[in-house]
């Protein structure tokens, strides 16, 4: 079961992160994944269920207080509790005035080691990838594994998104971090530079840091222009608040110099929805 100074504390460290990255000009601000807590998912624990809050519920009441009193929206992921026997890796997305704008349930969950996502969470129900409109743009938010499926950054930039937010919990296990760490976090850069630049987006990818349990969080939160430009990038090892100019005007000219969307063959792209393609079935599923 969660401590519950612990996460209190995790609370008051945020606010203050969000009253600091305020000061400095940011009207969104998108904390980590299931940022009021330490990770819950490193063992299979039917205690940790306790952790979980429902959505209005106490973390997101409070800051749906400082996105008002801040005049800024704050996306807020934490373990949901949506009925009994339900509970899903969400993230509140708090507009301007303190309303809730929308949620986002996890759609894709892992189960790796010390990941253990399908033990806790349902999979998001929302019917789709779907962007949630604010008073300062139209957010495409995913959570952490959804980064690594193209289809979920394709689907919520061709219903809008104009920014993808992938709030994430992802690092190194002890024996894994000298033979494949660098190869795991360079990994993890790479796809979502490239969402940014086949969708013609922006993206920021806030991630935990630090030394939790038998995981180490590698921490290097990003942002990513439409064209895969590092706008920015926090280090691998220490905290920090990071600040990203989007000029949204920039996706539509990036989008006709680079027309990627423009020039898809969506008539033949049909047997994207099979789980696989038998070879000897060589004729291919329309669309439509």
């Amino acid at each position: 079961m969660r401590d519950q100074g612990s996460a209190l504390a995790c609370v008051d460290q945020a606010e203050k992160q969000i009253h600091a990255a305020a000061t400095d000009g940011a009207n969104v601000v998108c904390l980590q994944e299931l940022f009021n807590g330490p990770y819950p998912c490193q063992s299979e624990d039917h205690r940790r269920f306790d952790d979980a809050e429902s959505i209005p519920g106490p973390t997101v009441d409070r800051l749906a207080g400082v996105a008002k009193e801040l005049g800024v929206v704050i996306v807020a992921p934490i373990f949901e509790r949506r009925g009994p026997g339900m509970y899903h890796n969400s993230a509140a997305v708090l507009d301007t005035d303190g309303s809730i704008a929308g949620v986002y349930r996890k759609m894709h969950i892992p189960d790796d080691p010390l990941f253990y996502e399908k033990f806790y969470f349902t999979p998001g129900d929302a019917g789709g990838f779907r962007p949630i409109q604010t008073s300062v743009a139209r957010l495409g938010v995913a959570i952490c594994w959804d980064q690594w499926f193209p289809e979920t950054a394709r689907l919520l930039s061709l219903a809008g998104a104009e920014i993808l937010l992938y709030p994430t919990a992802i690092g190194w296990i002890d024996q894994e971090k000298a033979e494949f760490g660098a190869a795991q976090r360079d990994a993890w850069i790479t796809v979502m530079r490239s969402h940014a630049i086949c969708n013609g987006v922006f993206l920021g990818a806030p991630n935990r840091i630090g030394v939790e349990g038998k995981l180490e969080f590698w921490g290097s939160s990003f942002v990513a222009s439409p064209t895969g430009q590092l706008l920015g990038q926090l280090s691998d090892h220490e905290e920090g608040i990071l600040i990203a100019d989007c000029q949204l005007p920039q996706i539509d000219v990036v989008r006709t110099h680079w027309p990627f969307l423009r020039d898809r063959r969506i008539d033949d792209y049909g047997d994207l929805t099979r789980r696989w393609i038998d070879h000897q079935d060589t004729t291919p599923k329309r669309c439509g």
